[in-house]
């Protein structure tokens, strides 16, 4: 299953999509919220990036950013730092992200827009709030501050032109739309037989089942991991593969 390379911005700036590992819960009360976003702004200081628009929720987090160095790069930065403290303070090892984050460019101000309007209205979606700004953990308050003339780390400048008046901004920010944009869906859930006719159809299993070389071995199950959202359990019985064999490929 060879991983696609990632689409390149003409303008460098992404929309990105970190999510939890497994679906589990990447924060647990406010304080890692807030740590969270300190982890942003200190890489965002040492990296020089812009950071349009995020929303920290339970299991996924969204980012509308500009890079300054190799996108991925960026992403380390931030998210290094927040899971050895989020290890540390709940006594667990191991990942806690999914090691491939979504991405989709943003080629245009329009769809910047578009996207910023998406990423604060994902509380509102998921009926948390009733209005973007009755959410916290999201950059809304970031731009509260710029409408007041007070420091922020957030880039308002697309914002500004379009918005001369925070009203204005709030009207468009919850307005009823059909935005499409990348989202946090869970993936498709497959029986043991529909994952083996998936995966020998690709050649996969007989693929793993020939590779001599470890290394090259476990990053096809690990592929196969991410991209499919299968269990580990799972992906072990449909491979013929201990529960810890997969295990240790996937660290």
């Amino acid at each position: 299953m060879p991983r696609q390379a990632r689409k390149r911005s003409g303008t460098g700036i992404y929309h990105i999509m970190l999510r939890g590992i497994d679906k589990r819960n990447i924060f647990l009360d406010d304080e890692d919220r807030n740590i969270f976003i300190e982890k942003i702004k200190k890489a965002k200081e040492k990296a020089n990036f812009e950071i349009y628009a995020y929303c920290l929720m339970d299991n996924h987090i969204h980012l509308l950013i500009m890079e300054s160095e190799d996108i991925g790069t960026s992403i380390k930065r931030i998210t290094v730092g927040y899971v050895t403290w989020h290890n540390n303070k709940y006594g667990r090892t191991g990942h806690l992200f999914q090691n491939r984050y979504n991405s989709e460019v943003v080629e245009s101000e329009s769809y910047l827009l578009t996207v910023l309007r998406y990423i604060h209205q994902n509380p509102v979606k998921a009926r948390m709030v009733d209005k973007a700004e009755q959410y916290i953990w999201s950059s809304y308050k970031e731009y509260e501050l710029v409408y007041q003339q007070k420091e922020t780390f957030i880039n308002d400048r697309v914002v500004k032109n379009y918005f001369k008046k925070i009203c204005d901004f709030k009207v468009y920010i919850n307005e009823k739309n059909n935005d499409q944009c990348m989202d946090y869906h869970d993936k498709i859930k497959y029986t043991d037989n529909q994952l083996k006719g998936k995966l020998d159809q690709e050649g996969i299993i007989e693929k793993i089942k020939e590779e001599v070389d470890i290394d090259v071995r476990n990053e096809i199950i690990k592929e196969i991991y991410e991209e499919l959202g299968v269990s580990i359990r799972q992906l072990g019985r449909v491979l013929g593969l201990g529960k810890a064999i997969v295990e240790k490929a996937l660290r």
